[in-house]
């Protein structure tokens, strides 16, 4: 049977690289993003280059009916109404905040804190009902470096991503779900302009390709890792950052902000 990938944020970034990914293994699409110009035009591509199936869902994510909507969409698969079951949920939806915590409105925090967190832990439930009662499935939630390393509330919802990744890949492993944080690093998309960072303040070796995030963290979820970390240079900041000072690693986290 065709495996079927429900992936929010799926139009631009690390969402678009997943779905051009898996449609090239000939997996059918379920694609989640805020625009319906961009969903039907990324749709008609993948339709086009990879002759799979793709539904499209427009949601914003924050809005409680738009999101019920794509809990709808996963709880629905399986139940013997004809609609394909999801098999992978992505998680990648999410911004960031321009400006620091204590210069941030508190609604503008909560609302980051709701796509980051509590967005993806909704998702994850209602997928991980159906998987494991279906007995096999995965679940890839898109964190960050920064829940490794003091990084204000970004890094603090990522690092909530992490622990929770880690902990449910254990628990429902033996009902055969997989569970996986990918903690990418500087990454070429989108991301850092919609927040207005100059990119040229990063070190060029510290950036990667979509494309090789990806390939890393479909590698790392079938090898059945809880957390995915490209690239030997991250891993190792990584590694660095459990026993440098706090005030050290402070500091080198708020690069590129």
């Amino acid at each position: 049977m065709t495996t079927t990938v429900l992936i929010t944020g799926a139009t631009s970034g690390i969402g678009a690289e997943f779905a051009r990914q898996f449609a090239a293994r000939g997996c059918d699409l379920v694609l989640v993003a805020r625009s319906e110009e961009s969903l039907g035009r990324t749709a008609a591509d993948l339709r086009r280059t990879a002759g799979v199936e793709v539904e499209v869902l427009t949601a914003d994510l924050l809005d409680d009916a738009a999101r019920n909507r794509v809990l709808e969409r996963i709880r629905a698969g399986g139940d013997g109404s004809g609609v394909p079951a999801v098999d992978v949920l992505v998680n990648n939806a999410g911004y960031g905040l321009p400006t620091s915590f204590a210069d941030t409105s508190l609604e503008d925090e909560i609302d980051h804190l709701r796509i980051h967190v509590e967005v993806p832990l909704a998702l994850a439930h209602g997928a991980l009902q159906v998987m494991r009662r279906n007995g096999e499935g995965t679940v890839i939630n898109v964190a960050s470096v920064a829940g490794f390393v003091p990084r204000g509330s970004y890094g603090a919802a990522k690092a909530a991503m992490i622990s929770f990744s880690r902990w449910a890949n254990v628990a429902y492993g033996r009902d055969g779900v997989r569970v996986t944080a990918l903690c990418p690093g500087f990454v070429h998309t989108d991301f850092h302009q919609r927040m207005g960072v100059d990119k040229g303040g990063i070190p060029r070796l510290l950036w990667l390709d979509a494309g090789f995030v990806v390939r890393e963290a479909l590698r790392d979820t079938a090898a059945g890792r809880a957390v995915s970390v490209p690239g030997l240079r991250y891993r190792a900041l990584v590694a660095a950052a459990r026993v440098l000072p706090p005030s050290l690693v402070t500091r080198a986290a708020s690069l590129g902000r």
